[in-house]
């Protein structure tokens, strides 16, 4: 199956003439709308990834139909492509609500959400909103949890003292984070946030909804019955299978990604000062080094933080080897994935891409010790987000040459609908979080190997 993707520019795309009668009982050419979002529709390392994104495909595929794709900004824009006709299929859980069903047919996957307290495990335990009077409780800025939130405490007569911080960085994955290190006491997310991230932050307590749930699904323009009934019979028939339950699980399980070791105690332990290796690797690292044009060093920082130098481990979304190197990318290389599991052709098809991105920001960040980290961003995230963030820097005023407090706060910023909807960004939704702690990390693990070069 063909997936041409167009984002944001909705008009451009247009329509696929011929492709259906009035009805959708023949559709060659799916057009689809969806929205950025963590398992929605997001870019991963160049390559389009999301539940929703998946299931379409899988859906098309088994009709033998070609698929236009276009990310628009919020509901009221899916809803309107779907009545003016520019597009067949909404694949975003639309809330089902009589506002939106006198105008759209509902169909496929159905996504069930709601608010959740977070808190952790130990100590006094919140088991009903009432107790939340007279403690603090954390929202992202701005947000539905905030309103739900002061509408809660209407309720309640006051006294709960409802925070957030004051900053456009701060998400509810962030939130989750601050509990489990106890820096807060309770936060509020939404259902799926709390069960993409709740389980990278052990001890988490996610048990108590604050609102009731909200169900959402797929739907289809006015009058494309035949078309709703195509994506029921298809629901019906794969919701159970495997193959389902295993997107599910690439998107709801833990990552299968090594965590950070942001003491160095790893290093710390291997008796460099005395000489000793940094891993089974060295050898490779320091022959690629030269393709790389990088030390030897950046590469063994990156093999740790990607794989823990394990040269098997394969990712959730498909990233394989040492380097976690993604297939596709590899080809782009000149590189037989199949290959990937060989150390040496995956530390070879890193330090050619590591060359390839530096070529890639040369344009951008002039210095080269400030490029390295754009590099290293772009090797985690993939070049197109690294653009954004460096165009979004510029428009909001940070130094689009400066990733330290400049490039990396834009980036965050990417996890918010208001900036990654933002025209100059072309790439969506980001977890910019992950690629900002993964430049700090690869940075600071280089200095340290980097401070024995004249040790014997």
């Amino acid at each position: 199956m063909v997936i041409a993707v167009c984002m944001f520019a909705v008009m451009n795309c247009g329509r696929t003439d011929g492709t259906s009668d009035p009805h959708g009982a023949h559709i060659d050419t799916l057009r689809v709308v969806t929205l950025y979002g963590p398992t929605s529709y997001f870019d991963y390392r160049g390559e389009e990834m999301g539940i929703d994104y998946e299931n379409v495909r899988r859906f098309a595929d088994e009709e033998g139909m070609v698929v236009e794709i276009r990310a628009l900004t919020n509901i009221n824009e899916l809803i309107g492509a779907l009545k003016s006709g520019e597009a067949h299929l909404a694949a975003y859980p639309v809330p089902i609500i009589a506002e939106y069903k006198e105008e759209v047919e509902y169909c496929g996957p159905v996504e069930v959400s709601r608010q959740l307290l977070v808190q952790r495990n130990t100590g006094e335990r919140v088991e009903d909103v009432t107790q939340l009077v007279g403690k603090e409780v954390y929202v992202e800025k701005d947000s539905k949890y905030f309103y739900r939130l002061r509408n809660l405490n209407e309720e309640l007569g006051g006294g709960i003292d409802v925070k957030y911080f004051d900053s456009d960085t701060i998400v509810a994955e962030d939130l989750l984070r601050k509990v489990a290190l106890g820096e807060i006491d309770y936060a509020v997310v939404d259902s799926q946030t709390a069960f993409l991230y709740g389980t990278e932050n052990r001890g988490l307590d996610l048990g108590l909804p604050l609102s009731s749930d909200q169900a959402g699904s797929w739907a289809v323009a006015p009058g494309l019955d035949s078309l709703a009934a195509k994506i029921n019979r298809w629901e019906n028939q794969t919701h159970s299978s495997d193959a389902v339950k295993e997107i599910y699980k690439r998107y709801y399980d833990k990552a299968t990604s090594a965590s950070f070791d942001a003491n160095l105690s790893y290093f710390k332990k291997l008796g460099l000062e005395k000489g000793g290796k940094v891993s089974d690797y060295d050898g490779l690292f320091k022959t690629y080094a030269p393709l790389a044009r990088a030390d030897w060093e950046l590469l063994a920082a990156i093999a740790f933080c990607e794989s823990r130098f394990n040269p098997s481990v394969e990712s959730r979304f498909g990233a394989y080897g040492l380097m976690q190197v993604m297939p596709s990318t590899a080809s782009a290389m000149g590189i037989d994935p199949s290959g990937l599991s060989s150390p040496d052709i995956n530390v070879k098809a890193a330090a050619k891409i590591l060359a390839k991105l530096d070529d890639s920001l040369k344009g951008k960040v002039e210095d080269p010790e400030e490029r390295k980290k754009f590099v290293v961003a772009a090797y985690n995230s993939g070049l197109g987000h690294v653009y954004d963030a460096i165009a979004l820097a510029e428009k909001v005023g940070l130094d689009p040459q400066k990733w330290t407090g400049n490039v990396s706060i834009a980036a965050l910023m990417k996890s918010r609908p208001e900036y990654y909807n933002d025209p100059v960004v072309k790439h969506g939704y980001f977890r910019g979080r992950e690629t900002v702690d993964f430049v700090d990390h690869v940075s600071s693990i280089e200095r340290y190997l980097q401070s024995f070069k004249n040790k014997s």
